[in-house]
This record gives structure tokens, C-alpha cells and sequence, in this order.
């Protein structure tokens, strides 16, 4: 589900930085159709034009971190 937007943005990361640098990109297909100053815009205002589902939200940053996520657990095995 949305693979085609996440691979769009990947190959393009570093041409839409140059464009797009901290922004909440919202991207369909292999289209930008928005771009808002925090993710709340970005969803609220694609929201009222789009299907939920249909679109990717993605902040546009340097690097692996905005789509990389660690988690930590307190669980010990022992």
C-alpha cells in the first residue's frame, strides 16, 4: 500500500529536498500534490481533497530518518 509514492520519494529525495527541504510532502503516484509546514496540515488539508488511503504523507528530510523507525521494548529475556 502506497509503495509507488515511498519508491517515488526515494528516488527523488534528493531533487525534492532541494525543492521541498523540512517540509510535509504529500505525494500521489509519482505526483507532489501538496506541501504543509507540519504533518496536522498536511493530513487536514489532504484529507478534505483526497481519500484517506490514497496519498502518502512524507516529510522531506536529509538522510534515513524521517522514514526510519527504532523501537525499544523493557522486555528482558533472561
Amino acid at each position: 500500500m502506497l509503495d509507488r509514492e515511498f519508491s517515488y520519494y526515494l528516488a527523488n529525495q534528493n531533487e525534492l529536498l532541494k525543492k521541498f527541504n523540512k517540509r510535509f510532502l504529500v505525494i500521489i503516484g509519482e505526483t507532489v500534490v501538496g506541501d504543509y509546514d507540519t504533518y496536522e496540515q498536511a493530513l487536514f488539508q489532504s484529507s478534505q481533497k483526497h481519500e484517506l488511503g490514497t496519498f502518502l504523507i512524507q516529510e522531506c528530510t536529509e538522510g534515513e530518518e524521517a522514514y526510519t523507525q527504532t523501537f525499544h521494548s523493557r522486555v528482558a529475556f533472561g
